[in-house]
């Protein structure tokens, strides 16, 4: 692949500023994907309550974060979070590419997958990431999340393509020295884990029918490179800390729910399953063994999903394994770096959604339940006399013709799906700013209103980059 560097003003305008706030030998990005302002307070109010605090919160710098697209009043997961990555607005669907690339769609494979790739050579050209930038300056690198692996907001991290849904040659992208690898991760990504095996190992027709029409086995390619590579929590948990590692811990698709990963019995391969927070602080101990430090970028990308179908109560949950995750690190970073120093930990979204909590409900009031009002604790009800819940959406599936009274066995069940404003097949994002939270070595930099690209140039100035 061709790959330009582009040099515009952001990567320029804060290279002083770093040795003014300090560098930063590691710096944690830790991306809430759909965790909107609400979605935030909701979970803080499931967990904790009002007057509770998640540990996100706890960051003591704040900023305002802008999110729309090139193309686009609300982005998708793919240039919202390339804009964090390479400080360039690009197109909807395209991750990390320069602003012209055209968003492409693949076509189908002869087994009926999208294995096939149709970016044209010169529809666009490479923008480097940060995570790029690290490993030429000696330092090691790592992306991790539960959702696919070559998913967008971890696809955004460490490759170039035209389109988010090219999944197979975005994986094909992290082999190091392989067919269609992108050479500026020099020798690798050190630590890669999330689910989809399925893009890395061959189509058998039985047991992988999402797997490659190549018939490569690209996770047998980066063993032979020298990675241990694992499918399990236990074989995670096992795995020397001295070499590359990839855990791909779903044979198919994302890992499970936080909700449905930890339930008795487990779904599908849910029990095998390593949280966020262990994941996140096993990429710790692989990392810091590189004395230049390390750059780790980590999602709760199932937050996301959840949304999309209007439950929440498992985006609620898979919140707050994502925070669970987020005071695991600074618990850990804190053992070797007390003051974190040396340790910059971003806390941010790549969008909003159209979650809301409506209503004048009473303190205390379940947050997934039926709206009961602050004055007399008796349900709320809409203008035909109907109860109605807190959370809502904007926009999804579940939109009654004529609404109906709702009841709390009902609205606090696991697979509730909140009523919406518009029906369609799917809730979309939200065009709304999301927040930032920072803390740590070049984290006062961190404030106001930003332009998601502008976040990209305050990390690398917090880096030395």
């Amino acid at each position: 692949m061709k790959r330009t560097l582009l040099a515009g003003a952001v990567l320029l305008t804060f290279g002083s500023a770093a040795h003014a706030a300090g560098e930063a030998k590691n710096i944690i990005f830790f991306l809430g994907d759909g965790m909107g302002p609400a979605t935030v307070t909701a979970s803080r109010i499931f967990k904790y309550g009002e007057s509770g605090s998640l540990a996100m919160d706890k960051l003591e710098r704040t900023a305002r974060v802008k999110t729309y697209s090139n193309d686009a009043q609300t982005t998708d997961s793919a240039p919202s979070m390339a804009a964090y990555m390479t400080g360039v607005k690009m197109n909807n669907e395209v991750i990390s590419m320069s602003p012209e690339t055209v968003a492409t769609d693949p076509s189908r494979d002869v087994n009926g997958n999208l294995g096939v790739n149709n970016c044209a050579a010169g529809n666009g050209v490479a923008v480097p990431t940060i995570l790029e930038l690290a490993k030429a300056k000696g330092k090691a690198v790592g992306s991790i999340t539960t959702t696919e692996l070559t998913h967008a907001t971890p696809a955004a991290t460490f490759s170039h393509i035209c389109n988010r849904n090219a999944q197979y040659a975005i994986a094909a992208q992290i082999v190091p020295g392989g067919a269609g690898y992108n050479a500026a991760l020099l020798d690798g990504v050190d630590v890669l884990m999330g689910g989809g095996r399925n893009h890395f190992t061959p189509f058998d027709g039985v047991t992988n029918k999402a797997g490659r029409a190549d018939g490569r086995n690209l996770l047998a390619e980066l063993a032979a490179k020298g990675y241990t590579v694992a499918a399990t929590r236990a074989a995670m948990s096992t795995a020397a800390n001295t070499k590359k590692f990839v855990g791909l811990y779903s044979s198919k698709g994302h890992l499970e729910y936080e909700l449905d990963r930890s339930a008795t019995p487990p779904l599908g391969e849910g029990a095998s399953q390593p949280s966020l927070a262990e994941m996140t602080t096993k990429a710790m101990d692989i990392l810091s063994q590189n004395q230049n430090g390390y750059f780790l970028m980590v999602e709760g990308g199932r937050i996301d999903h959840a949304l999309h179908g209007t439950n929440a109560k498992r985006a609620l949950v898979d919140t707050i394994a994502f925070d669970d995750a987020i005071k695991a690190a600074l618990d850990k970073a804190r053992l070797t770096d007390p003051s974190l120093a040396n340790t910059l930990i971003v806390v941010t979204a790549d969008h909003d959604h159209t979650l809301t909590l409506n209503g004048y409900g009473k303190r205390g009031n379940p947050i997934l339940d039926i709206n009961r009002n602050y004055k007399d604790g008796q349900p709320a009800k809409d203008a035909d006399g109907n109860s109605y819940t807190t959370l809502v959406f904007g926009n999804g599936p579940n939109r009654p013709q004529v609404r109906a009274n709702l009841d709390s066995a009902t609205v606090l069940a696991d697979n509730y799906r909140q009523e919406t404003g518009v029906r369609l097949a799917s809730e979309t994002h939200g065009g709304g700013d999301v927040k930032l939270l920072a803390t740590g070595a070049g984290a006062k930099m961190f404030k106001g209103t930003l332009d998601n690209t502008k976040v990209y140039g305050l990390l690398k100035a917090a880096f030395g980059l």
